[in-house]
């Protein structure tokens, strides 16, 4: 009988792959650089990576947070 992953077990699974995914992303996305291959100026460049920047504080903030039960009260 197979022991049942655990929540950590899944958590360390799951956010290793997307880890994973996320850094291969970026290594392509670099490859947008070449200006020998692609036109963009100064401005593409800091829309795209102020857009990554924006959406990493966002996530970010989502594992700081502590979440509360609220008890319910009239």
């Amino acid at each position: 009988m197979q022991k049942e992953e655990t929540r950590k077990e899944r958590f360390r699974r799951v956010v290793s792959r997307r880890t994973e995914n996320i850094l291969e992303d970026l290594r392509i996305l670099g490859n947008c650089s070449n200006k020998s291959m692609y036109d963009y100026i100064d401005e593409d460049v800091a829309k795209v990576f102020g857009t990554i920047e924006e959406q990493l504080r966002a996530v970010k903030a989502r594992f700081k947070t502590v979440r509360k039960k609220r008890k319910f009260k009239l």
